[in-house]
């Protein structure tokens, strides 16, 4: 355990920012497990609500920092390449 103040502060913020990405990772996650489960169905009427709700989720989790950019981006296109196809 951390002896000096402003370290034990540090051991709280972490452990919040922690929680919270872990929070918003699990909610893009399940956006895209659902948006891919009907992708793979092949029900073009639930994946057409299912790949923007996905694409949000996304682009949350990088405006927060939890996700790296070019990882949204390459899950975005993804999703949309797959989309695109089903059409």
């Amino acid at each position: 355990m951390a002896n000096i103040k402003q370290q034990k502060k540090r051991i709280g913020q972490d452990r919040r920012r922690r929680l919270r990405n872990m929070d918003v990772k699990s909610r893009m996650r399940t956006f895209i497990k659902r948006a891919m489960t009907a992708l793979n169905a092949g029900d073009k009427a639930t994946a057409g609500v299912a790949v923007p709700e996905a694409v949000t989720a996304i682009d949350r989790a990088v405006a927060k920092g939890v996700i790296h950019r070019n990882a949204g981006a390459r899950k975005k296109s993804s999703l949309v390449t797959r989309i695109n196809a089903l059409q």
